[in-house]
């Protein structure tokens, strides 16, 4: 099963939409739901990211019997330096995403913990893109 969703940069009422649509597909497909807490936990703080940080992104998600493989495309600023982006607290956010509760410094962290694979790649001045993978049987 294949899905394609977009995410508008900067409309933080949208923040969770496609995890949410995510979660009640994964349900009907009786997937265990300590698998579904995860994907859905990653792929709401890819969703926030993106909202945050870019212009505007590209959500794919691929379910087979093995995985559940999420790809998330952004056109924005990029990331400077992941491993940095990657530590606990380091946001870049600006203090108007924080006021709105947003920009802790914990998203990546948390796709990290949440995944069973993270790739992240990302050009500054052009985008990031993360691929999260989550395997069914493990």
């Amino acid at each position: 099963m294949q899905f394609e969703y977009k995410i508008k940069g900067g409309d933080f009422s949208e923040a969770g939409t496609i995890s949410s649509k995510l979660k009640k597909i994964l349900k009907q497909l009786n997937i265990d739901n300590k698998i579904i807490k995860k994907v859905v936990i990653a792929l709401y703080e890819a969703e926030v990211n993106v909202i945050a940080h870019a212009y505007n992104g590209k959500v794919n998600i691929d379910i087979d019997t093995e995985k559940i493989e999420i790809n998330i495309k952004d056109k924005g600023p990029g990331i400077e330096n992941i491993a940095k982006a990657m530590e606990k607290g380091f946001s870049t956010a600006t203090s108007k995403v924080r006021e709105m509760g947003f920009g802790a410094g914990m998203g990546l962290p948390n796709i990290k913990k949440n995944s069973d694979k993270l790739d992240i790649k990302s050009k500054v001045s052009e985008g990031t893109n993360l691929k999260i993978i989550t395997f069914l049987n493990k």
